[in-house]
């Protein structure tokens, strides 16, 4: 009888847990999915571009986002004789340095310094892609009566937006306690800008960890990858949509191939070369391969692009800030400088003309 008495207690407090755990992860999930509606996290899986946008008016270095999130002044109503463009993509766009060392703010002060009426808002919004880029510029972009778009695509990860929703994604409990767990841990030194003072020459990640990230978007660098045309086509349709809607409304388009810095920094090539390639034939492996085939891509349905590589390969300067894959303030400096005269020697010989 004590052994049956025993295996009833037992049974139902084993039944009891059960129901109170599947409970209390019921609410959780209903919790957490009412809060992320109302105040959207990077933590859960989102389709919606906002979920990396900037707090309005929140701190950045010593500059405050505008009231809509971006790392610009406030966006007016375009003055008729002004030449506007529309500066859209991730993390570079936004970028990591002070607002007044970003490229896109640096090319519209370049076009001020000559007394030329060109303006350039930022939109960007890290942790966006091709996809996003589409949906920010219908939702919100054409609404600012562009007259060109500056699209800026990164090689090192716009290439990976047809990944595949993870399953602890479609779960937000789950999603929080892989954050908590793994996420938080692994970006422990991320930079967080608010109010703090920008060092340029301060690592964001750990060197090991730093190799890790750069080691996860090296495939693309693989000739004999067979994805990698994949996930071309998958950046290729959203970028067509893009050049779609955009002469439809009489838009420039262009696009910026920004590199990454493995194809850039030849000691890091090597490095990770050796720690995850060892054997790899040198023929094998070819660094400016994703830039050529995407620019070749966009050449053939008429989208202009400015490639980077080629300017920043063969630049002597430090470019990135260390082990961080963005650009330190020397890179958006020459960024700048090639893209303020792409668009300077267009609009000079008429082809980008004023609406």
């Amino acid at each position: 009888m004590n052994v049956a008495s025993n295996f009833k207690k037992v049974r139902s407090i084993l039944l009891n847990t059960v129901v109170i755990a599947l409970i209390t992860f019921s609410v959780g999930e209903i919790a957490l999915r009412i809060y992320n509606h109302f105040l959207p996290s990077f933590i859960f899986y989102s389709g919606s571009y906002d979920r990396f946008r900037g707090k309005p008016l929140a701190n950045d270095w010593d500059f405050k986002l505008n009231s809509q999130g971006f790392k610009d002044g406030e966006f007016t109503e375009k003055k008729g004789n002004t030449y506007r463009v529309l500066g859209i993509g991730d993390s570079f766009s936004f970028g990591v340095v002070p607002y007044k060392y970003n490229y896109l703010t640096l090319i519209e002060s370049q076009f001020h310094a000559e007394n030329t009426n060109v303006e350039v808002l930022n939109m960007g919004i890290p942790g966006i892609g091709p996809k996003d880029y589409l949906s920010l510029l219908v939702k919100e972009g054409l609404a600012l009566q562009p007259d060109a778009v500056l699209l800026s695509f990164f090689v090192g990860n716009d290439f990976d937006e047809s990944k595949k929703r993870k399953l602890y994604e479609y779960s937000y409990v789950a999603s929080l306690l892989h954050y908590i767990i793994n996420i938080q841990r692994q970006y422990e030194g991320r930079i967080i800008h608010g109010e703090a003072e920008y060092c340029d020459d301060c690592p964001n990640f750990d060197h090991k960890q730093y190799l890790k990230v750069v080691y996860d978007r090296s495939s693309i660098y693989l000739v004999e990858n067979k994805q990698f045309s994949e996930k071309l086509n998958h950046a290729l349709y959203y970028l067509k949509q893009i050049r779609n809607i955009c002469i439809s409304h009489s838009i420039n388009l262009i696009v910026v191939i920004i590199p990454d810095e493995l194809q850039i920094n030849q000691d890091l090539s090597r490095e990770v070369k050796g720690a995850y390639y060892p054997d790899l034939e040198e023929n094998k492996w070819d660094i400016s391969l994703p830039n050529r085939l995407l620019s070749n891509e966009l050449n053939k349905t008429g989208i202009t692009n400015i490639d980077l590589y080629e300017n920043f390969s063969n630049s002597t300067d430090q470019l990135y800030r260390p082990r961080d894959t963005h650009w330190n303030i020397a890179g958006n400096q020459l960024a700048a400088n090639i893209i303020h005269e792409h668009i300077r020697k267009h609009l000079t010989s008429g082809e980008y003309a004023d609406r």
